[in-house]
């Protein structure tokens, strides 16, 4: 009986192998530009970013692009300890989370980068994308379009 028992798990699971392999992309939503974030123009801090933040941002983004995702995350936690009320340094942290797969944290720190960049279209047009991105890859369709629709508003 308990051989029995084993079998049949076996041959379930042979036969439900192929199906968890299978992943169901959602449809593109319209009006929703895929191209990769890191594709739109590169956001620079404003003048009166401390030499300190700069130099943190600097490591991180060459640690990121090395692939050192952890060390990046650790080098902007700490420019966002000396300037939390910079817009750009809350930017490059909703990038780096949308790298690492953490979407819904991904576009929590993009709504707050765009908080404090009222003044920034170009800025919050990048929060958007980060925004957009974050939704379609959770297979929220109309969140992605609506976040598509305020990038298009912004980039007009």
């Amino acid at each position: 009986m308990f051989r029995s028992i084993k079998i049949r798990h076996l041959i379930a699971l042979i036969l439900l192998l192929p199906l968890s392999a299978c992943q169901f992309a959602p449809a593109k939503p319209e009006g929703f530009d895929p191209a990769p974030v890191q594709s739109a123009e590169q956001i620079r801090p404003s003048p009166d970013t401390s030499k300190a933040a700069l130099a943190l941002l600097a490591r991180a983004r060459s640690a990121a692009k090395s692939g050192e995702l952890d060390v990046a995350e650790a080098q902007l936690e700490r420019a966002l300890r000396i300037e939390p009320r910079n817009a750009v340094l809350w930017h490059y942290m909703a990038k780096l989370r949308l790298y690492q797969g953490r979407l819904g944290e991904a576009a929590g720190l993009a709504a707050k980068s765009n908080s404090l960049a009222r003044s920034d279209p170009r800025l919050q047009a990048n929060n958007w994308r980060i925004i957009a991105h974050a939704r379609y890859q959770q297979g929220d369709l109309a969140g992605a379009q609506a976040a598509q629709q305020h990038v298009n508003a912004l980039t007009k």
